[in-house]
This record gives C-alpha cells, structure tokens and sequence, in this order.
C-alpha cells in the first residue's frame, strides 16, 4: 500500500521552511523534494513564488503534518492550497512527486 501525500502550497521559502519543519515535528512524516511556481500574476501576490511542500506518510501523520504547516505557514506569509492524497496508486503520481523546479533558473 502506497504512503498518504499531503501537498501544502505557501507563499515563499521561508514559509515553506517553516511549515516543512512544524509538519515533520507534528507528525512521523518524511518529505519529497520541494517544487516552486511563479505565476504570471506573481507581482499581485503577498510573496511572488509560491513553494509546494510534500510530506509522505500514513493518511494520520500526513493530515496532522499538513495541518500543523498550515498553521505555521500562516504565521510566515499564508497559504495557498492544500490537499491530502490518501492512497496515490497511480505510478504517476510517484513520478510526480520527485518533479522539483527549485534548481531550475
């Protein structure tokens, strides 16, 4: 049986640090490989790049993790979106998981 995600967008790095590391103190979590996003309205943004954070582990400790980055995150610059994947078992969504734009410039 696959591992739950949970998937947290925030506004900036620093958010994304800080929700990463409350969701891992939260919860038996692990993380994927952070991902950005710099949307064409970024300039209208509270923070111009958004930062996905993707904690593996069972559906409990993935939804207290997100949960406690939200918080956190919330505390920094905010949230964007958040969503929780019980049982991915699609190999695409594994695939998915490792896609990262943060060393792409």
């Amino acid at each position: 049986m696959a591992q739950a995600v949970g998937i947290l967008e925030v506004f900036g790095l620093t958010a994304a640090f800080v929700a990463a590391d409350a969701g891992c103190k939260a919860a038996n979590v692990t993380l994927e490989v952070f991902d950005k996003n710099k949307p064409a309205h970024a300039d209208e943004l509270p923070v111009p790049l958004l930062v996905t954070i993707k904690y593996r582990g069972s559906v409990a400790d993935v939804t207290a993790a997100v949960e406690a980055g939200i918080e956190a995150a919330n505390t920094i610059s905010g949230v964007v979106t958040y969503y929780v994947i019980p049982n991915p078992d699609d190999p695409g969504v594994e695939k998915m998981l490792k896609i990262s734009a943060l060393d792409k410039f």
